[in-house]
């Protein structure tokens, strides 16, 4: 028997489909009966004020682990983990900074997690039982992100590429690409490979419900 919900983080490069790899395995597990519950890393960004200070004098670096509330996601993941309930922060894209607090929430089954830097950090990594890199073309990834942050979060097209040559390219490297050798499973292009995708939902399927 389990002991609290099953942990499973999907990690990828921006625009990589991760969040619609989440969500699919989501829907999956629902239709089975399971109760999965959805949880973002980009929700857990410090309040700008904090990142500002964290970051200074240089710009915020939003694709750094530095701008992460880390201990914050860590003490939440432990709490689902002994049943409790969370409140995870609102975070709003559009101003970049934190808006406050979420409903009360918690897991029974399992746990999905999303987001670029969960393998590469120790402390959320550690909690995970099963971890899921989602591998994308660059190109792929960068047409994606022009068109969920131009058209989602209001960015202008110059503002999107001066941050992908400032921070998404280079912390790619330098975090996310290595934190694949962490994974479980690897899913190459997303959700589009549904043969992956079925493979992961029928072992995810298997293990919550012995």
């Amino acid at each position: 028997m389990n002991i609290g919900p099953w942990l499973i983080g999907i990690v990828g490069g921006s625009g990589s489909g991760k969040t619609s790899v989440a969500k699919a395995l989501f829907q999956k597990l629902k239709e089975e009966g399971v109760s999965p519950t959805l949880l973002d890393l980009d929700a857990y960004y410090n309040p700008k004020e904090v990142n500002k200070n964290k970051f200074a004098p240089d710009p915020i670096n939003y694709d750094h682990p530095k701008a992460l509330d880390v201990e914050l996601m860590a003490n939440h993941l432990s709490q689902l983990k002994l049943g409790q309930a969370i409140q995870k922060p609102l975070y709003d894209f559009t101003v970049s900074d934190r808006k406050g607090w979420d409903a009360p929430m918690s897991a029974k089954e399992v746990v999905i997690l999303e987001g670029l830097l969960l393998f590469a950090l120790p402390e959320i990594r550690s909690q995970l039982d099963v971890k899921v890199f989602v591998d994308t073309d660059p190109d792929i990834r960068l047409i994606r992100r022009l068109n969920r942050d131009m058209n989602e979060r209001k960015r202008t097209f110059d503002s999107v590429i001066r941050q992908y040559e400032f921070s998404v390219r280079p912390m790619h490297l330098e975090f996310v690409e290595p934190s694949k050798r962490w994974a479980d499973i690897i899913i190459p292009v997303g959700v589009e490979n549904v043969t992956a995708l079925d493979m992961l939902f029928h072992h995810v399927l298997a293990r919550i419900k012995k």
